[in-house]
């Protein structure tokens, strides 16, 4: 796993949220702390995340939305064309990065290996340095508490914030209702 950031994405019955903290790193340096590394797709049809190069995600989310367009915001058939794309071209496929995206219906985790994951539960996913801690607190609120989805987010991703070094609490979250 590269050294990253902490996406989180959580599919409710009634609403799809993402989050994500506003580190962004360089070694062990931070360079910015108020990053916002999550946005709609596809007329606010569609939410996405990013871990990876900052420089990386413009270009990644750029061609994605394309393929959106093209696939006239089918989810499911844009994130298989995409990962076609981003896994056959030599250069893409070298990055460090991932990314979720979701919609009411689907959530998915797409990286440059070709990898389409939609998660067993069908409700949380996580990316980057922070994600497996982000996830287990978004797994244990869920189960344990009656949060709101943006409050079961935030509340995951501060302690994903308490945990990894490359995770900030300076938390941005999207949600589609």
């Amino acid at each position: 796993m590269f050294h990253a950031t902490t996406i989180l994405a959580y599919k409710g019955s009634d609403k799809a949220v993402i989050g994500g903290d506003g580190q962004v790193t360089f070694g062990d340096t931070v360079l910015k702390s108020n990053a916002t590394k999550i946005r709609t797709l596809h007329h606010g049809e569609i939410l996405g995340g990013f871990a990876g190069s900052t420089a990386d995600a413009f270009n990644l989310f750029e061609m994605f939305e394309g393929i959106l367009n093209e696939k006239k915001g089918d989810l499911f058939r844009s994130v298989i064309e995409f990962s076609k794309i981003w896994r056959k071209d030599k250069h893409l496929r070298q990055l460090e990065a991932m990314m979720i995206v979701l919609n009411k219906e689907h959530i998915f985790i797409l990286s440059g290996t070709g990898d389409v994951v939609e998660p067993q539960d069908g409700m949380i996913a996580a990316i980057g340095s922070g994600g497996n801690y982000a996830i287990s607190a978004a797994r244990a609120l869920e189960k344990h508490s009656d949060l709101p989805a943006e409050d079961l987010v935030r509340e995951s991703l501060e302690i994903a914030g308490d945990l990894c070094i490359y995770t900030n609490k300076n938390i941005k979250i999207l949600e589609l209702d």
